[in-house]
C-alpha cells in the first residue's frame, strides 16, 4: 500500500515537472533571444492573386467564412454540435487566453506583425480585433470537424499507428525546438508542442489521440486555404507578416511550416480540455 502511494506521488511530481520545465525553457528563451526590429518580410511565395481579397475587411471576412457555415451546421440532427458547446466554450476560452498572451508578446517583439491594409483598424493590447477572433472561430470550426469525423467514421482508422505517431511527434518536436533555439517562433512552438504531447502520452487517457490526429489532417484543407490568405498566398501583400530570422524559413505555398505546429498545439490543447470537461464524473 505504501509503495503504491509513493508511485502515485512520483507520477504527480512528473505531471508538474514536464510543464514546469517547458515553461522555464520558453521563459529563458524569451528573455535571452534578441529579435531584430523592423525586419518583417513582405515578399512571400504566392499561389494566385485574387483582386476581390484586396479589402480592409479581408481578415474579418475570413472569420465569417470560417464561422457562419459551422454555426449553421451545428444544429444538424445527427452531430448536434450545439449540445457540446457547454464543454467547448470553456476549453476555447482557456486556450485562447494563453495563446493571446503569447500573440501579444510576439507582436510587441516583432516576431510577427499585421498589415493594416487588410484590417478594420480596431486594436486591443496591440492586436487587431480580427486576431482576437482567430482564437475563437478557428477552434470552433476545427472541433466541429473532429466531432463530425467521430460521428460519421465509427472506425478509429489511425488507432493502429497511434503508438508510433505519438513518440515520433514528441521526438521531432523537441529536437527541432532545441536545434532552432535562436528562432523564437520555431523554438517556442516546437518545445511547447513536444512537452504537451509528452505530457498527454504519459498522463492523459489517450483513446482519442488518434481521433484528433485524423481531424487535424482533415483540417489541413481549410487551414491551408485560410492561412494561405493570411500569409499572402492570394493577396498582393501578406496580412500576417513574419520576421524571417525567427521561424524555420520553410513555407508550404505561403504558409510557414511553424504555423502548422502552432495550429496543432492550439487544437490539441483545446480538444484535450473539451474531452476532459465532457467526461462523466466517476
Amino acid at each position: 500500500m505504501l509503495s503504491a502511494t509513493k508511485s502515485v506521488d512520483r507520477n504527480k511530481g512528473l505531471q508538474f515537472i514536464i510543464p514546469l520545465v517547458a515553461i522555464l525553457l520558453v521563459a529563458i528563451l524569451w528573455v535571452t533571444d534578441f529579435v531584430q526590429s523592423n525586419n518583417l518580410l513582405m515578399q512571400v511565395p504566392q499561389v494566385q492573386q485574387l483582386a476581390w481579397l484586396e479589402s480592409p475587411y479581408t481578415y474579418f471576412y475570413l472569420h465569417l467564412f470560417t464561422f457562419i457555415p459551422v454555426f449553421a451546421l451545428s444544429f444538424d440532427k445527427n452531430v448536434r454540435y450545439y449540445t457540446s458547446w457547454k464543454y467547448l466554450f470553456p476549453a476555447v476560452l482557456i486556450v485562447a487566453s494563453v495563446f493571446i498572451a503569447w500573440d501579444v508578446f510576439f507582436a510587441e517583439q516583432q516576431v510577427w506583425g499585421f498589415n493594416p491594409d487588410y484590417l478594420s483598424g480596431l486594436f486591443f493590447l496591440g492586436l487587431p480585433i480580427e486576431e482576437w477572433l482567430f482564437f475563437f472561430t478557428v477552434p470552433f470550426a476545427c472541433v466541429f470537424i473532429y466531432e463530425c469525423l467521430n460521428f460519421y467514421i465509427k472506425r478509429d482508422i489511425l488507432a493502429f499507428a497511434e503508438s508510433y505517431i505519438t513518440p515520433i511527434l514528441i521526438l521531432v518536436f523537441l529536437v527541432i525546438g532545441f536545434l532552432y533555439w535562436n528562432h523564437l517562433y520555431t523554438s517556442t512552438t516546437f518545445l511547447l508542442s513536444g512537452a504537451f504531447v509528452l505530457f498527454h502520452y504519459l498522463f492523459v487517457d489517450g483513446r482519442y489521440r488518434s481521433r484528433f490526429y485524423l481531424a487535424y489532417l482533415v483540417s489541413w484543407i481549410p487551414f491551408m486555404l485560410v492561412n494561405g490568405v493570411l500569409t499572402g498566398g492570394y493577396t498582393q501583400e501578406p496580412i500576417v507578416i513574419y520576421n524571417p530570422e525567427e521561424y524555420l524559413g520553410i513555407r508550404l505555398t505561403s504558409v510557414p511550416l511553424d504555423d502548422s505546429v502552432y495550429s496543432f498545439l492550439m487544437l490539441f490543447s483545446t480538444i484535450t480540455l473539451f474531452e476532459h470537461f465532457r467526461r462523466p464524473v466517476s
